[in-house]
């Protein structure tokens, strides 16, 4: 019997381009307690937990606090400017089109994934909801990728390739965020499509590929 492929996807910076309003949300709430940021101060650290990026760019903050408002905040200044990269639509019904299963996971909490989801018309594929998993970053990820029995993991962090290794899948980066094609590349990203436009036929591939989730196995942690 064949086994259903499972890809699963980040989501900032891979599905959807959400830097201006993570910027908006951040440098609101930071600005509330007194500290002003650049968008340019903020870009490199898309995509990475609230905690990592306020010791980053604001470490003095009451870090419970900010996070705490930036989620209240992000509904309503963050999630009205995001939109769907280009191809992302299309990978995702690409993958489900040839028989495979979509999982996103990210390092939002997953009612605000399901909501950005939303709002940008991914949720789902018109017959069902598209699985969500949030709160997990880099090879933590790789725990939800197992779980869900994941073969591949796609995303533009070099977070992300960890969570592929950590999984036990396949890595595809997309060079669409703050990480360029040579970062992902030294940290061990696999295929690569040329640019968002490529991935749906990649996408598309998988499970026609006959992929299927690796068995679990442990991996070396990197140096």
């Amino acid at each position: 019997m064949n086994r259903v492929t499972v890809v699963g996807f980040d989501l900032d910076m891979t599905l959807v381009d959400s830097a201006t309003g993570i910027a908006a949300t951040l440098r609101t709430a930071l600005a509330e307690v007194g500290v002003a940021v650049t968008p340019e101060r903020l870009w490199p650290w898309v995509g990475v937990p609230l905690d990592g990026v306020l010791a980053q760019v604001a470490p003095d903050v009451d870090v419970d606090a900010v996070v705490a408002r930036y989620r209240a905040l992000y509904p309503v200044v963050g999630v009205p400017s995001i939109t769907p990269l280009p191809g992302a639509r299309e990978a995702l019904d690409a993958v489900e089109a040839t028989g495979g299963r979509v999982v996103i996971v990210s390092a939002k909490v997953a009612d605000t994934v399901r909501a950005v989801l939303e709002h940008v018309h991914l949720a789902g594929n018109g017959e069902s909801e598209r699985l969500v998993v949030g709160g997990l970053f880099a090879a933590a990820k790789g725990t939800a990728l197992r779980e869900h029995g994941a073969s591949v993991y796609v995303g533009d962090h070099p977070g992300d390739v960890e969570a592929a290794r950590a999984g036990g899948a396949l890595s595809v980066a997309v060079a669409t965020g703050p990480h360029g094609a040579q970062a992902l590349r030294d940290r061990g990203g696999g295929r690569r499509p040329a640019g968002p436009h490529d991935l749906p036929g990649l996408a598309g591939r998988l499970p026609a590929a006959g992929l299927s989730a690796a068995p679990p196995r442990r991996h070396p942690r990197e140096a």
